[in-house]
Parts: C-alpha cells; sequence; structure tokens
C-alpha cells in the first residue's frame, strides 16, 4: 500500500472519528459550536471545494481526505467571538438541536445528501467535466441554503451572504484553475507529439 493510499485512509478515519466524537460528546459539541460562532468558518468552508475538486481532478485520494478533514474541523479553527448576531445565535442553536434531536429514517436519508453531493462533486472532477461539476457546486449551495431558510425560518438567512461569496469565489477559482490544468494537459500532449516525429 503506497503513500497515498495509507494518508486517504488515516485522514477519512480522522473525519469520521470527529463525527462520532461531536455527536457523542456534549462537551465537545458544544466547544465547537460556541468556535462555529465565529463567522470566519462561514466564510472558509466552502473555499474547500476548491482543493478537493483540484485533488479530485487529479486522482489525488490522500489530497481528497485531506481537505474533507479540514473542511469539517474548519468549525473550530477560529477563537470564540466576543458578540455574535442574534440571527446567527438563532441559526447555531437551530442546528445544535437538529443534530442532536432524535434520527428518525427521514433525517437518516436526508443527512445521506451530504455525502452523496461530495461523490457526485468528486466524480465530476474525477471524470474532468467542468459543466457538470459546477453545477453540482451550484446545486449544493442552493440546497444549502433552501435547508437553512425553510428549516430555520429567518435565521437561515444568515448563511446568504457566506454561501454566497463562498460559492463565487469557488465558480471563479475552479474555473480558472480547470483551464489551466486543461491548457498545461494540452501543451504537454502536443510537445510529446512533437517530440516522437
Amino acid at each position: 500500500m503506497n503513500i497515498n493510499k495509507v494518508t486517504s485512509l488515516i485522514f477519512f478515519g480522522l473525519t469520521i472519528i470527529f463525527i462520532a466524537v461531536s455527536m457523542t460528546n456534549q462537551s465537545f459539541f458544544d466547544w465547537v459550536f460556541e468556535r462555529h460562532h465565529n463567522q470566519w468558518s462561514w466564510y472558509i468552508r466552502p473555499v474547500f471545494l476548491i482543493p478537493f475538486c483540484f485533488f479530485a481532478y487529479k486522482h489525488n485520494w490522500a489530497g481528497i481526505s485531506i481537505t474533507i478533514f479540514c473542511l469539517f474541523t474548519s468549525m473550530f479553527w477560529f477563537s470564540k467571538p466576543e458578540m455574535s448576531t442574534a440571527s446567527v445565535n438563532m441559526f447555531l442553536e437551530f442546528e445544535k438541536n437538529w443534530l442532536s434531536s432524535d434520527w428518525d429514517f427521514n433525517k437518516v436519508m436526508f443527512s445521506f445528501t451530504v455525502p452523496l453531493s461530495f461523490f457526485a462533486l468528486g466524480l465530476a472532477f474525477w471524470k474532468h467535466s467542468l459543466s457538470l461539476g459546477l453545477v453540482v457546486i451550484v446545486l449544493i449551495a442552493l440546497g444549502k441554503m433552501a435547508w437553512s431558510v425553510g428549516y430555520a425560518g429567518d435565521s437561515g438567512k444568515s448563511i446568504i451572504v457566506p454561501a454566497i461569496v463562498g460559492l463565487s469565489a469557488c465558480l471563479g477559482f475552479i474555473y480558472l484553475g480547470f483551464k489551466i490544468l486543461k491548457s498545461d494537459k494540452t501543451a504537454k500532449k502536443q510537445s510529446k507529439n512533437s517530440n516522437d516525429f
């Protein structure tokens, strides 16, 4: 087993451990959400889709798993803010209650949209399909906003600006990066063909 596969398994495992501890340890769960009140964590999370797409394009499992781990743990990277708005407090309280309440069949099925979204996004760029990848990113952002507003009401609107900023950054950088990678690939192919003569 090579280092890439070992690294990917380690970070996928760490991500699962983080989720499991968050859902079973109330003190840790509360600590994570206290720091998640810092909206820098809201703005940075969508940006991780950029390296995720890059590593999927490169078929790099280690990069994919590290990026997913960073995306989840970025909830607590920033210090607890001294103050936060009422809408932020209400929305995060809603998220905490939603995550800690009973998990019925519908809720479990709904939660599978997260890994399915990542799978669809990764597959699109694994197959080097820019158009499909950008469509999936837009659907992820719209889905998150619709869920937040639909379930949390007015407080859910607090994620709209970070989501739109993150979506715009992702679309712009991924489009530009894809074109650069594509042109480099074409240039190398042309160079190889010219050297064959």
